[in-house]
């Protein structure tokens, strides 16, 4: 496996950088603006493709690299579903697998941090974010943050852990890079409490300053998505209730390029063709199967997600494979749904 722990010295944030082999996928954990550039200098050196940018929650003290990496390797960006950032390819719930290929990740809704703070756990280690730190937690006084749920979320989740998982933070303040659940059981003061009432307590009694970079942040993390205006004005969009006088049409093929949890989760059109976006570069190629429906059967490819931000890059992508018909469902099936479009 390859794990590269990389770090940003003026927020203190640790992003992490995880593929399972040289020249495969790859998936990037808190990303921050300005190390954009190192990340992907990093991913030619490693001969990686980046596929997803996961955000463990909104952050309050750097701008996240989501946007950037998703505008410059066309990711698939992914945070909680709680989140209130305005478009993100992939929403993940509780109890979810975040996957790809030869990595596989379970995701653990622990919020108190945030109401959006989400932990992965992969194999012997446990990504947390800003939930669990080394030899701290999280302040829980901004951002609808909650000590109880953080209590929750340390006590009746992360730290039921096994003792030896490792521990990999968002940021650390110290210098220390890595612990245990173990360790942090024994020697974490802020978990050395016997109540859920005595740690609320701890937590309220802070009283620190807010982050430098807050104000800033936290308005440009919240708009991260893509402007599905400019795909519309060029022509490559359709409104979910016009799509749904396409479908079943003989000269549409649908393109669902949510991945095979979603589909289960939500649903999805009937009559649609499961065609993953990490699959769209093949897929679109000379000799791909959406390339074939395009150009030997003339079928006018009409691509969805969820939200509209994959479906918006695969028609981009599809234009410049010189698939002319190409376009897309605005706001994905979200917006289907809302206009009362069927769900299978």
């Amino acid at each position: 496996m390859i794990f590269r722990q990389l770090f940003e010295p003026v927020s203190c944030t640790y992003s992490y950088l995880i593929a399972s082999r040289r020249g495969g996928e790859a998936l990037i954990i808190d990303p921050v603006l300005e190390k954009v550039d190192r990340y992907l200098q990093l991913m030619r050196e490693l001969d990686l493709r980046l596929v997803k940018a996961v955000d463990t929650h909104l952050h309050a003290d750097h701008i996240t690299g989501l946007g950037a990496l998703r505008d410059r390797t066309q990711c698939i960006t992914v945070m909680g579903e709680q989140s209130s950032v305005d478009v993100v390819s992939m929403r993940v719930s509780d109890g979810d697998t975040l996957q790809i290929e030869g990595v596989s990740m379970d995701v653990i809704y622990t919020p108190g941090h945030t109401d959006d703070s989400y932990s992965f756990m992969m194999q012997d280690r446990v990504f947390t974010g800003d939930t669990l730190m080394i030899r701290g937690t999280g302040r829980t006084d901004f951002q609808n943050g909650d000590p109880r749920a953080q209590y929750e979320s340390l006590f009746g989740r992360l730290l039921r852990l096994p003792d030896e998982t490792l521990v990999f933070p968002a940021h650390d303040y110290k210098g220390d890079t890595v612990s245990t659940i173990g360790e942090e059981k024994a020697f974490n003061p802020r978990l050395q409490v016997k109540s859920a009432e005595e740690y609320v307590a701890l937590m309220n009694g802070l009283n620190l300053s807010n982050p430098k970079m807050m104000d800033v942040a936290v308005p440009a993390n919240m708009r991260q998505g893509l402007h599905q205006e400019e795909v519309a004005r060029r022509g490559w969009a359709v409104s979910a209730e016009a799509a749904k006088a396409l479908i079943g049409a003989p000269a549409v093929a649908l393109i669902d390029l949510r991945e095979k949890g979603e589909r289960e989760r939500h649903g999805s059109i009937p009559g649609s063709l499961h065609a993953p976006y990490t699959d769209l570069r093949e897929n679109i190629s000379d000799g791909g199967i959406l390339h074939e429906l395009a150009v030997s059967t003339g079928k006018r490819l009409i691509f969805y997600c969820a939200f509209g931000e994959r479906s918006a890059m695969a028609v981009q992508a599809a234009q410049d494979a010189g698939l002319a018909s190409a376009c897309h469902i605005e706001g994905g099936i979200a917006a289907w749904k809302k206009a009362g479009g069927a769900v299978r």
